[in-house]
C-alpha cells in the first residue's frame, strides 16, 4: 500500500506551479518544437538524396529502381551477396510489388527461400539463423538517419532482419519521411486511435556497428555484416 501518496503528488504539483494534482494528462504546448520542422520542407526526391548521403556514412548500399526493374535488381543484389539461403516475411507486398515469380524461381536455381511460417513457431528462428540473407519491406524509412522501421507481427518475424549474415530492405519511396519525429507521430496516432500496433517495432540503421571506448569499429556483432536498401521509385 502506498503511504502519503496524496502529499507526495501535491508536493510535485506545487513544484510545477499547479494548485491541484492533475488526473488527466496535460496538453504539451511547447513554445519551441524544432523537431516538427526539421527537413519537412524537403521534397520526396530531396529526402532520397538525404537518405543516400546517410547510407554512405552507415556503410549501407543504396540502390534505386522502379517496380518493373525490382525483380532483376533484387536478384542481382542477392547474387552479389552470395545467394541463399534466403529468409523472407509472410507478406502480401511481395505479390503487390511483382516479386512472387522471382521468389518461385530461386528454389529452381538451388537457392532455398524460407517464408516465415507462424504455424511452426520457434522453429522459424533456427531456419532463419542459417540464412545468408534476410529480405523485408520497410514500413517507414527515416531519411535523416538512414533507418528502416519494421512492424513485426504474425508472419513477420523480427529475426528475419537480425539473424542472417546480410540484410536487404525493400524501401517504397512513399515510406520515406524526414526523421524519427514522423515515425513516432504515426505510431502515437495509432495508439490514440485505438488501432492494433505491431508486437515489435524495430528501428534498423544499416548493418550492425559496434565500437568500444577507443572507437574501434566492429561490424556484425549484433546483426548482419552487410545491408542494402533498394528504393522503389514509383511506389
Amino acid at each position: 500500500m502506498i503511504q502519503n501518496k496524496e502529499r507526495f503528488l501535491a508536493n510535485v504539483a506545487s513544484r510545477l506551479s499547479r494548485t491541484e494534482v492533475l488526473t488527466e494528462r496535460p496538453s504539451r504546448n511547447w513554445n519551441y518544437r524544432p523537431q516538427d520542422k526539421t527537413l519537412t520542407d524537403k521534397t520526396q526526391d530531396e529526402l532520397v538524396d538525404i537518405l543516400r548521403d546517410q547510407c554512405r556514412l552507415i556503410h549501407t548500399e543504396l540502390i534505386e529502381t522502379d517496380s518493373s526493374g525490382l525483380p532483376e535488381v533484387l536478384a542481382e543484389t542477392v547474387a552479389a551477396y552470395g545467394g541463399g539461403p534466403l529468409a523472407i516475411w509472410q507478406d502480401h507486398r511481395y505479390d503487390a510489388f511483382g516479386l512472387r515469380e522471382q521468389l518461385a524461381t530461386w528454389p529452381n536455381q538451388g537457392i532455398d527461400v524460407h517464408e516465415w511460417d507462424p504455424s511452426i513457431g520457434h522453429d522459424n528462428i533456427g531456419i532463419v539463423e542459417q540464412a545468408n540473407i534476410g529480405i523485408t519491406f520497410s514500413d517507414i524509412t527515416l531519411a535523416e538517419s538512414g533507418t528502416v522501421v519494421l512492424f513485426s507481427g504474425e508472419g513477420k518475424g523480427r529475426t528475419v532482419s537480425l539473424l542472417p549474415h546480410k540484410y536487404i530492405a525493400l524501401v517504397p519511396k512513399s515510406t520515406i519521411v524526414p526523421r524519427m519525429t514522423q515515425a513516432a507521430q504515426r505510431i502515437s496516432k495509432q495508439v490514440q486511435d485505438g488501432e492494433a500496433i505491431a508486437s515489435c517495432i524495430n528501428f534498423i540503421t544499416g548493418p550492425s556497428n559496434s565500437a568500444d571506448i577507443e572507437m574501434n569499429l566492429v561490424v556484425g556483432v549484433h546483426g548482419p555484416v552487410k545491408a542494402a536498401y533498394i528504393v522503389i521509385e514509383d511506389r
